[in-house]
């Protein structure tokens, strides 16, 4: 029996599913508060980067049911790794962004960590990880953020230029890091924040951010606006909200809420299309995923956005707990999506970045 079907028959809940306890822990790392890692905490009394070692299992097949499909929806399967690692602070991945080739990473842990690196290709497909290092988020006073009380929850990332935005969950605040300024080494500076933002869930609060640069082209009245989401803070009609963050209008609006999906990241295309990074669990389906495509134009202060959905998956497919997304242009012109996903450091989830072509 193949490495593959063992693993699935091992966890087999759902028709291609989780066990029963791979998704109680789940539900538990989305609806319950629990303590950082021990271990995370232990590495992160370094204060400067370590050299971390990560192993990649390719994935030849986004179905495993049918090998000879790489269409799904509006995107087409190009890549994607199983990541494993001795480090014992390595996963709890929620979000990463790419530089303009979709080579070097910016990574950021869950549990209060940075992870970079390079992903190193073959033929056009990923081939592994090269040159990985982690080093702890630090706070004002060039302390890991961990040392603080609910302050490892680092859930989202955004980055413009040398500025780094990460977004912590428990206490929704906002931390803007000049990584010209020794660069995972940098100091966080807290980012001021709308009141709707402190009034967030403490679980499902701050989940994805996005930077809408200034300039190259785009000419957008957001230029300059970071852009938060909630994972599931829902206005009074049950819809998602977001958040304006300095720009030339700053403000609030919602994204409507569809089929139980909550958010989970978001990315900004060079078109002016944010796409949105879904997620849902039940215990009938296990995890299903999505992404919508908002157009950028439609968000302005107090509007309620929708868009199309481009891609649809759940485990029957190779997908864990998608987290993250970033994007990036290929010197053919192709737009690449990239995700990745955070396993919770469960022994029964994994780490997975997947990669894929938009074709639509």
């Amino acid at each position: 029996m193949s490495t593959h079907r063992s693993r699935r028959s091992f966890i087999g809940f759902t028709a291609a599913g989780f066990s029963t306890l791979a998704l109680s822990r789940l539900a538990l790392a989305q609806g319950a508060t629990e303590p950082a890692p021990r271990a995370l905490q232990v590495e992160n009394a370094v204060v400067e980067p370590v050299s971390v070692e990560v192993n990649a299992r390719a994935i030849p097949n986004f179905e495993p049911r049918d090998r000879t499909r790489t269409r799904f929806g509006s995107l087409e399967y190009r890549s994607g790794l199983v990541l494993t690692s001795p480090y014992r602070g390595f996963g709890g991945l929620s979000g990463i962004r790419l530089d303009a080739k979709g080579e070097g990473f910016l990574a950021v842990s869950d549990q209060g960590g940075w992870f970079t690196g390079r992903i190193r290709y073959s033929g056009g497909k990923m081939a592994g990880l090269d040159d990985v290092e982690a080093a702890p988020l630090l706070g004002a006073e060039g302390r890991p953020i961990t040392e603080k009380r609910l302050w490892w929850d680092s859930e989202s990332i955004a980055r413009d230029g040398d500025v780094v935005y990460v977004g912590l969950e428990r206490v929704n605040q906002i931390l803007r890091y000049d990584f010209s300024k020794g660069g995972t080494r940098a100091r966080g500076e807290m980012v001021p924040v709308p009141p709707g933002i402190r009034k967030l869930p403490s679980n499902k609060g701050l989940e994805a951010l996005v930077v809408v640069p200034k300039g190259k082209g785009q000419n957008s009245p957001l230029a300059g606006t970071l852009i938060a989401f909630s994972e599931r803070g829902l206005d009074a009609d049950g819809n998602l909200t977001a958040f304006l963050i300095g720009g030339p209008t700053p403000g609030q609006f919602s994204v409507r809420r569809t089929e139980k999906y909550d958010i989970s990241d978001a990315v900004l295309l060079p078109s002016g299309e944010l796409l949105i990074l879904e997620r849902k669990f039940s215990w009938f389906t296990g995890v299903n995923i999505r992404i919508r495509s908002i157009p950028l134009k439609s968000i302005v202060s107090g509007a309620l956005v929708d868009g199309p959905a481009l891609f649809a998956a759940d485990l029957g497919h190779e997908v864990d707990n998608m987290e993250g997304i970033d994007a990036h242009v290929t010197s053919e012109g192709e737009t690449v999506l990239t995700l990745i996903s955070d396993d919770n450091f469960s022994m029964l989830q994994r780490t997975l970045l997947l990669q894929f072509t938009l074709v639509e």
